[in-house]
């Protein structure tokens, strides 16, 4: 039975990157990996000062607004870091937070999709071939864990 995943008050909602699961990378806490990820764009540009705003966001959707804003240029190497930073952010909440830690590996050996209707790359997207880029981190980190008990 595939997992789906997608909205925080759904089931498996802690696999969002809105959850609410701080994370402590770069010696920073950051309120959700959202924050992380947004903020992550802006690392070494001119717009460097949206790090702060967006790891001050009040929430992920605020958060995520910001680290979408088109007025603002990403990093040139953007594309190709992303899915690294995406992993880290994840990494580290399944292996800080515990409860979600076991709610993961109660998948078993699953599927696991980010049910998302709007994001063929992080996401199924809406005909439902999409990428699923966060869906095989879940998996990838996974199988870490097991491998680390």
């Amino acid at each position: 039975m595939t997992i789906f995943f997608y909205k925080v008050q759904d089931p498996y909602g802690c696999f969002s990157n809105f959850s609410l699961h701080s994370i402590h990378l770069q010696g920073q806490l950051w309120p959700t990996s959202e924050h992380y990820y947004q903020a992550q764009k802006y690392q070494g540009t001119p717009h460097q000062d949206l790090c702060h705003q967006i790891r001050q966001a009040s929430t992920p959707e605020a958060a995520a607004a910001l680290g979408r804003d088109p007025k603002y240029a990403v990093q040139p190497h953007w594309e190709t870091l992303k899915l690294d930073i995406m992993y880290q952010a994840v990494r580290t909440k399944f292996f800080t937070h515990l409860s979600i830690q076991a709610e993961l590996l109660a998948t078993g050996d699953e599927l696991i999709v980010e049910n998302s209707p709007l994001d063929p790359f992080w996401g199924c997207g809406a005909d439902g071939n999409g990428h699923n880029q966060l869906g095989k981190i879940l998996m990838q980190i996974r199988q870490e864990i097991r491998d680390s008990l």
